[in-house]
């Protein structure tokens, strides 16, 4: 009894510790004077988001725990996308600091939004029940929502958790009754009772049916076309320190669920599933691409961006067992740290109003800051694929697993969709390092001196970076050096992406090829 109530609180430690955080804020939210600066509640949310991160890790030397009557599993696979959801939030909490600072005295429900969103991530991440799933896929929507429209004087962002909230909640019709379904097919929503039963009956129609619901009930939650109509909107009117978070770790979280559930639940009907990934894959990789071309607002840019890099990470899904949920678990890691990046990188141009939205508005960005510059150029790269960014590997093994298992037109049509990615990003590139043709990026200083109006404009761009924005910068130098180190150095994630394959995929699967194999990289 002692050792199941032990192992019931040491896997979800990470949790735990977030949530007492979480409510900690909420707590002392209303106790301080509206004028007061919230930063101190935001430091202990942060402290709550690298202490669960830190035990996250830890419990890589506890071994595989099962705790909740086997609800709960906590493995390499649930620390390593864990880690990923930590290093997110994280960086999310130190960029949104400042963001947030005497802008709006409820900051502090902000911060405890975002514990309770990464509990329900993690949750996801190591639930190996399906009504667990459900509860943490509700818990991270749920707090999502409300940060998208925190900017409650903007009409944007009302629009924008109101479309988000809309289309989610239909979403998540779909993944519950797929759950439905399961029972239904198999008696059970225990991944692990799921997959015997597969094992040991004949394929039953509603089993077929119940994936095709799970995967569109996830496909709306990482933005997969047919399925993204909501995202352009809600990155949009979201403010950039939520679009960074809500663009990463809910997805990193909802791909963990997907792939523990195709892989290792449904296993047995993976001729069928990959069809329908293959297709999805597809579909997201050119509308994403496309669309991002006939954007002129970043953010939206960004946004279509994001659903072609959904169909670069879906394709691994067509891949074998192992090396799939690898190449998906790298690629998860890479994007994470590269579009947190460039969102941390908007969030300090832009400020809070985000006055400055189309890629217009950067033209001479590197000439006025040449730091903030030079880093968005460097996410921009590794979403393309240039070599030495995690970006480049990211997209090498997805391909590489792709291939080895025989679907070369699917790798062909990925490459040829990053060529035409190439397009719209290196369009941003060239602006932001053109000089400017018109006087609104002139030296802010002398043209408020004979121009009073240029008081009046955003001074998200026009000021010098200052000590108050060290926390910010702080988030923007760990991103940098994620990237890189994910493009010169990948073989330790690699080695930990491997391990984490290799603990939720099917007992007894050989993929005979190397992708994944740190070996392979020299």
């Amino acid at each position: 009894m002692f050792e199941s109530l032990g192992n019931n609180v040491l896997a979800l430690l990470p949790e735990y510790v977030l949530t007492i955080i979480g409510v900690i804020i909420m707590l002392l939210e209303p106790v301080l004077p509206p004028s007061r600066s919230r930063k101190p509640l935001g430091w202990l949310a942060i402290f709550g988001g690298v202490v669960a991160t830190v035990i996250s890790l830890w419990q890589l030397h506890l071994g595989i725990m099962n705790a909740f009557h086997d609800s709960i599993r906590v493995d390499s696979y649930s620390v390593f996308f864990q880690v990923i959801i930590g290093l997110v939030v994280v960086a999310t909490l130190l960029t949104s600091l400042d963001f947030l600072d005497r802008k709006e005295s409820h900051a502090g429900e902000y911060y405890a939004l975002v514990c309770f969103g990464a509990v329900g991530m993690m949750l996801m991440c190591c639930s190996t029940e399906l009504l667990m799933v459900f509860i943490g896929l509700e818990i991270s929507s749920i707090s999502t929502y409300i940060m998208a429209g925190f900017r409650k004087g903007q009409a944007t962002g009302t629009e924008s958790s109101l479309k988000y909230f809309l289309l989610g909640s239909f979403a998540t019709a779909f993944f519950l009754y797929g759950i439905a379904l399961t029972f239904g097919a198999t008696g059970s929503t225990n991944l692990t009772v799921i997959a015997q039963a597969m094992t040991t009956t004949q394929t039953p129609v509603l089993a077929v049916l119940a994936v095709a619901m799970i995967i569109i009930g996830i496909g709306f939650k990482v933005s997969a076309a047919p399925f993204h109509v909501w995202t352009p909107d809600v990155y949009q009117g979201a403010p950039p320190p939520v679009v960074g978070m809500m663009s990463t770790a809910p997805k990193a979280a909802a791909f963990a669920v997907l792939l523990r559930i195709l892989f290792s639940g449904y296993a047995m009907l993976q001729p069928r599933w990959q069809i329908l990934m293959a297709i999805l894959s597809v579909l997201s990789m050119c509308i994403g691409n496309l669309g991002a071309l006939m954007q002129r607002d970043v953010k939206r840019m960004l946004a279509y961006s994001s659903i072609a890099h959904a169909g670069y990470l879906i394709a691994a899904f067509t891949a074998l067992p192992t090396d799939g949920i690898a190449a998906a678990a790298f690629y998860s890691a890479a994007y994470a740290a590269m579009n947190v990046g460039a969102f941390i990188v908007i969030t300090l141009v832009t400020g809070y109003q985000e006055r400055l939205r189309t890629g217009e508005d950067y033209t001479g960005l590197a000439l006025r800051h040449p730091v903030l510059g030079a880093a968005l150029t460097f996410f921009l790269m590794s979403m393309i694929g240039i070599p030495f960014t995690g970006g480049f590997f990211g997209k090498f093994y997805v391909f590489t697993a792709v291939m080895h298992t025989g679907h070369v037109n699917l790798a062909v049509i990925g490459l040829l969709n990053s060529g035409v990615a190439c397009f719209y990003y290196l369009r941003l590139i060239v602006r932001i390092y053109t000089a400017p043709a018109t006087a609104e990026f002139a030296d802010y200083t002398l043209a408020s001196q004979t121009d009073p109006a240029m008081l009046q404009r955003p001074t998200g761009y026009f000021t010098t970076p200052t000590i108050t924005r060290v926390p910010s910068y702080l988030a923007l130098a760990a991103a940098v050096a994620a990237t890189l180190l994910l493009g010169i150095a990948p073989g330790r994630v690699l080695t930990m992406a491997q391990v984490a394959a290799i603990a939720t995929a099917p007992a007894g699967v050989a993929t005979g090829n190397t992708v994944g194999d740190p070996a392979a990289l020299h």
